[in-house]
């Protein structure tokens, strides 16, 4: 038993440093959305002017 409690726990470690990774990869995204967000604008408009 002992053996089977400590694989539960490094199974919710492992699941709760996955969490982790993708809060601070989307934390990331959004950032960078927004400090891009003019040029990605200004490229989209000039993309629809010439449509």
């Amino acid at each position: 038993m002992p053996a089977f409690k400590k694989l539960r726990g490094q199974a919710g470690q492992g699941l709760a440093e996955y969490a982790l990774i993708l809060a601070l990869i989307a934390i990331a995204a959004v950032l960078a959305l927004l400090f891009l967000s003019g040029t990605i604008q200004s490229i989209l408009s000039i993309i629809g002017k010439r449509l």
